[in-house]
């Protein structure tokens, strides 16, 4: 059977070297430069949002382009402690019980999305109040531009041949000789970054610039949430679950990144309703 698969992958994987390049002793790494590119773009991105006056209620952001630049640190702190912690409790905590140095050893495993998120919002709600910014206005400010690191992140998955998806007989198939084995596979990696960066972005973007949704605060990151859960529970059905854990419940299908982003649709909903009622209370 897996012969047969085998067949119908049409686009063996480029081996390219998880290192970017090398500046001596220093190996910079495809993945590395991802969170940088993503960052770096968002951070752009946001400079742009806060200083169109016309996205904003009252006709003026209440977040500056200082503020930005400040955050950048914080943001990226929340992201890797964030994901990484968060890695280590949702996917390794069995492991790294029986070897706490295990946590340290990032090459055993990465970063989640779900741990990343809750490390990101506290960076985000520690920074608002301590600069007098409303929350929900950083919130859907940072969401809106939060699609950008997804889409370079989940390149760089593909790019590490990590994280690649169930055994699939579709043209498009892909073969990771090198991690999965000769089968052919749903290239899911990409799944992702089209659904979660570039899908997503042009959602909020539409919003923002259509619908003037930042002077509705809580709108912005509501959907966000939503959107982002909606994808990752749809390419969780081609992604291959994660070896330590597989499926869960005795299921053939049911995952721990559909698990953890159900919640996500719930909270979603709450910020978009919770943002409609007083927006209305105020009017």
């Amino acid at each position: 059977m897996y012969q047969a698969l085998h067949i119908f992958a049409l686009l063996p994987f480029p081996d390219i070297d998880p290192v970017a390049f090398s500046i001596g002793p220093l190996a910079v790494h495809w993945y590395g430069l991802a969170y940088v590119a993503g960052i770096m773009l968002g951070w752009f991105y946001a400079r742009r949002l806060v200083a169109n006056a016309s996205l904003w209620k009252d006709g003026q952001s209440p977040i500056t382009a200082t503020h930005l630049d400040d955050f950048l640190v914080w943001i990226a702190a929340g992201i890797v402690l964030g994901g990484r912690i968060g890695y280590v409790l949702f996917y390794d905590l069995a492991a790294v019980s029986q070897n706490p140095l295990r946590a340290f050893e990032i090459w055993n495993g990465g970063m989640s999305f779900h741990g990343g998120f809750l490390g990101a919002t506290i960076a985000m709600i520690f920074f608002a109040r301590k600069n007098g910014i409303p929350v929900w206005s950083m919130f859907d400010t940072v969401a809106a531009v939060v699609p950008f690191g997804l889409l370079f992140g989940r390149i760089a998955n593909f790019i590490n041949g990590e994280l690649w998806g169930r055994i699939a007989d579709v043209p498009w198939a892909v073969v990771f000789q090198k991690t999965g084995g000769p089968f052919a596979r749903h290239p899911s990696q990409l799944y992702e970054a089209g659904l979660e960066g570039i899908v997503l972005v042009l959602v909020l973007a539409l919003m923002i610039f259509r619908f003037k949704a930042l002077k509705v605060p809580g709108t912005i990151s509501g959907t966000f949430v939503i959107g982002y859960a909606l994808c990752r529970i749809f390419v969780e059905f081609f992604r291959e679950p994660d070896a330590q854990l597989g499926y869960l419940l005795g299921t053939n299908w049911l995952t721990m990144g559909m698990i953890l982003s159900l919640p996500m649709i719930a909270a979603g909903i709450w910020a978009i309703l919770r943002a409609r009622a007083a927006a209305t209370m105020k009017a």
